[in-house]
């Protein structure tokens, strides 16, 4: 079983990577990652990872395309306002689209706060919808080769890799688009678009199990981002120590508040900040092979007292994940359809 551990965290053979959205994808030199979260390939290009940041603020926008900014924003600003929107976001003829550009820091804050005021949706859902935003998987190689393949490496548009000599490694982007938000369940399904087949098939993938495993399950595992940063991966135990009918909810000052429900794991065992999205993994000692069975998805805090005082004491020793069955059917259809 140490080899398939090791297989789990090796940039070669890990079907664990991050999606991350970004603002002017085809141009290198105005290019913005943001919105990093944990990802996984449960094969044919399909990508699983958590929903509750889709419905994160971004809170300002990097560039847009003119039209919408005629339609979105200017008919809600004042004369005054449109000439500092201007100013701030001058209109590149070239592109068709206005880039953020101040040197001011207080004119950062103070484009936020009219966004605000004029109720403008600046949650990466919205972002995603209207292409000022574009996930795309981040898959990074100690070396300049898509998994170790020249010919497959020769199908990335030059934009789409570069070398990033600060961490030693060469970065490639495969975009993705949104299949599905399960915002109940807290799982949110991609699939690879825009991108060669020999591409896609060369990305290692899991396999799903969609079983609910009992609390005595041994050979458990959380497969997330390594403790110190994003780059590298960690496989560390984990215990399923219950079980939840959850009801919980998360703000959303803009669509309106939701709720996250149904089955849960609890679950004990080192998680990290950032690690939404990581896939939990079980080892199926009859087949020989790991498999995902659940996602990361919310902290667990546990109060304490400490010096008799209870506020502010949080210690985040479990974490709730998101068993595959609960979105079954769908997920099913999906991993069979003709169309994926």
């Amino acid at each position: 079983m140490l080899s398939k551990q090791l297989e789990l965290t090796h940039e070669q053979t890990s079907p664990l990577f991050r999606i991350m959205y970004i603002q002017n994808a085809n141009e290198p030199h105005r290019r913005q990652f943001e919105n990093n979260i944990c990802a996984f390939h449960i094969g044919n290009g399909l990508i699983l990872s958590v929903a509750h940041n889709l419905k994160a603020e971004a809170q300002i926008f990097k560039s847009i395309e003119n039209s919408h900014y005629i339609e979105l924003i200017l008919p809600f600003l004042n004369s005054v306002q449109i000439s500092f929107f201007d100013k701030c976001y001058p209109l590149d003829s070239s592109t068709g689209k206005r880039h953020l550009n101040i040197t001011d820091q207080n004119d950062y804050k103070i484009v936020i706060d009219i966004l605000k005021k004029i109720k403008f949706d600046t949650r990466w859902l919205t972002f995603n919808k209207q292409k000022i935003a574009t996930p795309h998987l981040i898959i990074q190689f100690q070396n300049n080769q898509f998994y170790n393949d020249e010919i497959v490496t020769n199908h990335f548009n030059s934009t789409m890799c570069f070398n990033e000599l600060a961490i030693n490694r060469t970065t490639f982007l495969v975009e993705v688009e949104l299949v599905e938000a399960f915002f109940k369940e807290d799982i949110a399904l991609y699939r690879i678009v825009n991108t060669h087949q020999d591409i896609i098939n060369k990305i290692p993938s899991i396999e799903v199990d969609f079983s609910i495993l009992t609390d005595d399950t041994t050979n458990y595992y959380c497969l997330q981002s390594s403790p110190n940063g994003f780059l590298g991966r960690l496989i560390n135990k984990a215990q399923i120590e219950g079980y939840l009918d959850h009801h919980g909810t998360f703000i959303d000052q803009i669509g309106g508040n939701y709720t996250f429900e149904g089955l849960r794991y609890l679950i004990k065992g080192y998680f990290r900040f950032g690690s939404s999205g990581a896939p939990y993994v079980f080892y199926d000692i009859v087949n020989k092979q790991f498999k995902v069975n659940a996602v990361q998805s919310e902290a667990c805090p546990i109060q304490l007292s400490i010096n008799n005082s209870r506020d502010g004491n949080f210690q985040y020793v479990n974490a709730l994940a998101s068993p595959l069955h609960i979105i079954e059917e769908k997920l099913k259809y999906y991993l069979s359809s003709s169309i994926v």
